[in-house]
């Protein structure tokens, strides 16, 4: 059975920083494509950034560029999203996701996704 299990939001004063995790249950996890993805209240879910399987390609939305960075350690069956410089506009639910490769930026495309950490940034 294939899981995605995020940790690491929590709430936050603007301009702070956080690293979110994302393990995956299975033995395949270096197989897939990983993507993270946010939703805010009232507001549909959006791309934040897509990682290939050997973690080589990586792709970010425009508004998360030079604050975001996405990685991966497949020996570790682990995603990570280092966040700095937080800003008010970043709080959502962070979710994770899983799919065969390549990589999209469209998240109706990943099969598999995580159960979703909340980053609340104060101002």
């Amino acid at each position: 059975q294939v899981q995605l299990v995020e940790s690491g939001g929590g709430f936050v004063q603007a301009g702070a920083s956080l690293r979110l995790s994302c393990t995956g249950t299975f033995s395949t996890f270096s197989w897939y494509a990983m993507g993270w993805f946010r939703q805010a209240p009232g507001k549909e879910r959006e791309f934040v950034a897509t990682i290939s399987s050997t973690g080589k390609i990586t792709n970010y939305a425009d508004s998360v560029k030079g604050r975001f960075t996405i990685s991966r350690d497949n020996a570790k069956n682990t995603l990570y999203l280092q966040i700095n410089r937080l800003e008010p506009e970043d709080t959502a639910v962070y979710y994770c996701a899983a799919k065969s490769e390549p990589s999209n930026i469209n998240w109706s495309q990943y099969t598999y996704w995580g159960q979703g950490t909340q980053v609340t940034v104060s101002s």
